[in-house]
C-alpha cells in the first residue's frame, strides 16, 4: 500500500526521493467543484490548443475519421472513442467554465507551499480526459506533479524504485517516451486506483504511464517546475539541473519534449 502523506513534516520528509505517494485531502485543502467531466469536454474540445489521440485496434482510415471528426461528432458517439486529451494552458478558461480555479485552488495550494518553505518556477494546473481502454504513453516529466482525480477512476502506474528502472541520468535526455512501458516484473510495478478525490505526488523525471478504467474521467495535475524546499532541488531534478549546467542552449526546452499525451 502506497503511504498516504496527510501533514506538512511528512511532505517535506518525502518529497525529495521516489517512489510517488498518495497525498490526503486535508493537506491540500482544495473547496473547487469543478463541472461535469461531459461539459468540460464539450467546451474543450474545440480549443485550439487541445491535444488529443485518437485509440484502439482499427484500420487507419477510422482513426483518421475519427480524428478530423472529433471536435465536432456528437458527443454521445466520441465517448464511445477510446481518446486520451490533454490541455496546458488553462488559464485562458478562468473566467469561463473553469472560474474559481485560480482563487480557490491556484493561489492558495501555492500560499501553503510557501508557508512550508518553498520556492518554485512554474506551478500550473494541466488537464486530462480520457474515455474506457485509453492509456497515457509511457513517459516521464520534467515537473512534480500533483495528480488529482476530479471524475471517473485512472490507474496511474509508475515503479516502487524508478532509480533502477530509470536512472534519473537517462530519464534527462528522453529515453523514456513510447506507446507503451517496457516488459517488466509486475512486482516492481506501482499501481495507484485514482478515485474521484485521490491525489498522487509524481516525482519529477520518474517513468510512468495512466490508465483509464471508467467510461470517461478526468483529473487536473498541478505541475511544479524548480520546486526547491529551503534551498533543496530534489535529487532527480539535481541531475536535470546539472545535465542543464553543461547544455545551457537546452535549458527549459526539455519542457516542451512530452507533450504528445
Amino acid at each position: 500500500m502506497t503511504k498516504l502523506i496527510s501533514t506538512p513534516g511528512e511532505f517535506t520528509d518525502r518529497w525529495r526521493t521516489p517512489p510517488n505517494m498518495r497525498i490526503a485531502p486535508e493537506l491540500t485543502a482544495f473547496d473547487y467543484d469543478f463541472p461535469p467531466a461531459i461539459d468540460v469536454l464539450e467546451q474543450i474540445r474545440q480549443d485550439e490548443d487541445v491535444r488529443f489521440t485518437i485509440l484502439g485496434d482499427h484500420d487507419w482510415s477510422v482513426l483518421m475519421d475519427r480524428t478530423a471528426a472529433f471536435r465536432t461528432a456528437p458527443i454521445d458517439e466520441i465517448l464511445t472513442w477510446p481518446f486520451r486529451l490533454v490541455h496546458f494552458r488553462l488559464h485562458r478558461f478562468y473566467d469561463q467554465f473553469l472560474a474559481g480555479l485560480q482563487e480557490q485552488v491556484m493561489i492558495p495550494w501555492r500560499t501553503r507551499l510557501s508557508s512550508w518553505g518553498y520556492t518554485w518556477q512554474r506551478c500550473a494546473p494541466i488537464l486530462f480526459l480520457s474515455t474506457a481502454g485509453a492509456a497515457s504513453t509511457y513517459h516521464n516529466d520534467n515537473s512534480h506533479g500533483l495528480a488529482w482525480q476530479i471524475e471517473g477512476t485512472k490507474i496511474f502506474h509508475s515503479y516502487h524504485d524508478p532509480d533502477r528502472i530509470l536512472p534519473a541520468e537517462a530519464a534527462v535526455i528522453g529515453e523514456t517516451t513510447a506507446e507503451e512501458p517496457p516488459e517488466h516484473d509486475p512486482v516492481d510495478r506501482q499501481s495507484v486506483r485514482m478515485d474521484p478525490g485521490d491525489m498522487l505526488w509524481s516525482h519529477a523525471l520518474t517513468p510512468h504511464w495512466v490508465t483509464t478504467e471508467t467510461p470517461l474521467a478526468m483529473s487536473i495535475t498541478l505541475a511544479h517546475g524548480g520546486l526547491c524546499h529551503q534551498g533543496q532541488f530534489s535529487e532527480r531534478e539535481l541531475v536535470l539541473r546539472s545535465y542543464w549546467d553543461e547544455h545551457p542552449e537546452k535549458a527549459w526546452t526539455r519542457d516542451l519534449a512530452h507533450l504528445r499525451y
